[in-house]
């Protein structure tokens, strides 16, 4: 008997799987079951689904000793995951009030009824446990199983005669807890690959912003204004389905392009409060609603929006706008696709500022320096992002960050100085990308006093940690060290980078600083830039020994020491 209730229950199941993956190919299942944040009007649609799921799971039951043999509980329970308590709840009661109705009376209706509104809740309740955990399928097996487990419980206490409902326990809680359990984890697996495929549609954005951020390139670097602005606003609307895209600055639109340019002018003062609010807070704001835009033309067609502030430095200068004329329409991908625009545009502004300042950067070869980003080194890095994001999303959230800091701080300008502590950070940044890719190869460690008091020209170090690893450590098969150390006393602070690397003939080190030494141009530079600040005998000192590894040496004078200097 056990067999063929196995045996059936699978057939059941599977038809129930079935309809799940056919499901999951259709956009507005998909659209659903995606979405971030989930409106009450999606929440009922969602619970009418994932009932109609539970109303078939009862009409392919068995029967069996005046009950039904079931799978009602897989699309009730896997609408509760998915869609929080209200989804469960409400496809709990459709499912389980159908159950009822049509055996008015039986000596299961209540309890099967019951159940299954309980099991839809619970899943609800275990909704946001699911997402905290890689091994989903896991997870909605076992709640799966223990669900089922609770309706043959219900069933027990319910159910009356007690010991006809014991001898129905008997015969179908053993398959319904395995199977239903199978069923709710494999169904879960389905509606994983939607995720999946949105990952990959995140990674084609990815794309597409780098696409994006090549073309407009040209624009913001001549600075942030309506021309620059419209251009740039073009290019973002043909290359993406929003249906309308716009820049302003903090306090009038420069460029609106789309939907809405018939009231959003350029030059116009900021129509909606959204905007506003945006550049006051200075965090990204998502509007799911006309009124939550706030537009002051009440028949306007935006109905849903992304506004994210364009900064310099911590300053909000400005917003970048993506708008859609449908309600809880921006999805994830779409949001990450803005955040990753504005970052980069707010680089681009800021370059633009770099370049008009070029002129006054001849006291130093900072320019040349802040001119050598290496694009191998970009490419690598957004190789290593990529391969990390799927399987290590928050190590690649993070890599992702260290990038960006990497970048503007390779755009500090020339006359500054900064502290030593802001300097390692700029070489952590770019030593957690060349760690993420080289792995176990590369080593690194810091000897840097917390109260140490320096104050030195950007970009002094990283040249010479890089060098380190490319012609150093790296060019060894069991990779090494690199340790970088500060020293401080009452006039001057010592900083030196070694490394246990291949190191240098004499013949090489003697030849290091020769101008056409193309191997060596960021150590030339940082020499140059150290001799010209504080005089010829404050030049790099570098000691290096063929297979045993190089040390870089640098002195820093302190202010007072400098004014006597």
């Amino acid at each position: 008997m056990l067999v063929i209730i196995f045996k059936s229950l699978i057939n059941r199941v599977g038809i129930i799987i079935l309809l799940a993956f056919f499901m999951s190919k259709v956009g507005l299942f998909r659209k659903l079951v995606s979405k971030q944040n989930i409106s009450v009007k999606d929440k009922i649609l969602l619970g009418i689904i994932f009932g109609i799921y539970g109303v078939v799971g009862t009409y392919t039951g068995i029967p069996i000793k005046g009950a039904i043999a079931n799978a009602r509980v897989v699309g009730v329970f896997v609408g509760g995951l998915l869609g929080g308590p209200f989804v469960g709840i409400l496809s709990g009661l459709i499912a389980g009030g159908h159950r009822y109705l049509i055996d008015v009376g039986g000596f299961t209706a209540f309890s099967c009824a019951l159940s299954t509104i309980t099991e839809g809740a619970m899943a609800g309740f275990l909704s946001k446990k699911i997402e905290k955990y890689d091994n989903k399928l896991l997870f909605a097996l076992i709640s799966g199983m223990a669900a089922e487990i609770l309706q043959m419980i219900i069933i027990l206490v319910f159910a009356k005669p007690y010991l006809k409902a014991l001898s129905l326990v008997k015969i179908i809680g053993i398959p319904m807890i395995i199977i239903n359990g199978i069923g709710i984890a494999v169904f879960i697996a389905i509606t994983d690959s939607i995720f999946k495929d949105l990952e990959m549609a995140a990674a084609y954005q990815a794309q597409l912003a780098l696409r994006i951020a090549n073309k407009t390139l040209k624009y913001f670097r001549k600075g942030f204004n309506e021309n620059t602005a419209y251009e740039t606003a073009m290019i973002i609307k043909e290359m993406t389905d929003v249906k309308a895209v716009a820049f302003s600055n903090t306090e009038r639109i420069l460029a609106h392009v789309g939907v809405g340019e018939d009231h959003h002018f350029s030059g116009s003062s900021i129509k909606t409060n959204l905007t506003r609010e945006t550049i006051q807070k200075g965090k990204y704001m998502v509007a799911n609603k006309q009124e939550e835009i706030g537009c002051e033309d009440s028949s306007c067609s935006l109905k849903s929006a992304i506004i994210v502030p364009l900064t310099e430095g911590n300053k909000v200068i400005g917003t970048l706008k993506l708008y859609k004329t449908k309600e809880n329409s921006i999805t994830k991908v779409e949001r990450e696709l803005a955040l990753g625009l504005a970052q980069i545009f707010s680089t681009q502004i800021e370059l633009s500022k770099i370049d008009y300042q070029a002129e006054l950067l001849a006291k130093s070869e900072l320019k040349a320096l802040q001119a050598q980003i290496n694009p191998h080194f970009l490419f690598n890095a957004i190789n290593t992002i990529v391969s990390l994001i799927r399987t290590q999303p928050d190590n690649a959230r993070r890599l992702l960050i260290h990038l960006g800091n990497y970048f503007r701080n390779n755009l500090q300008e020339g006359n500054e100085e900064v502290e030593l502590h802001r300097e390692i950070e700029h070489i952590n940044s770019y030593l957690e990308i060349e760690k993420a890719r080289f792995g176990d190869k590369l080593k690194i460690v810091y000897n840097i006093p917390e109260d140490i008091d320096c104050i030195l020209p950007p970009l002094l170090l990283q040249p010479i940690v890089e060098n380190a690893i490319k012609h150093g450590v790296l060019k060894k098969i069991e990779g090494g060290t690199i340790e970088i150390l500060a020293t401080d006393n009452e006039w001057e602070t010592e900083l030196v980078v070694k490394d246990d690397g291949v190191g240098m003939s004499l013949e090489v080190l003697s030849s290091l600083f020769e101008e056409d030494k193309l191997d060596s141009i960021g150590l030339t530079n940082v020499n140059n830039r150290l001799r010209n600040k504080y005089g010829r005998e404050y030049g790099l000192k570098i000691d290096s020994k063929l297979n045993k590894g190089t040390k870089v040496t640098m002195i820093i004078p302190k202010k007072q020491r400098r004014e006597a200097i």
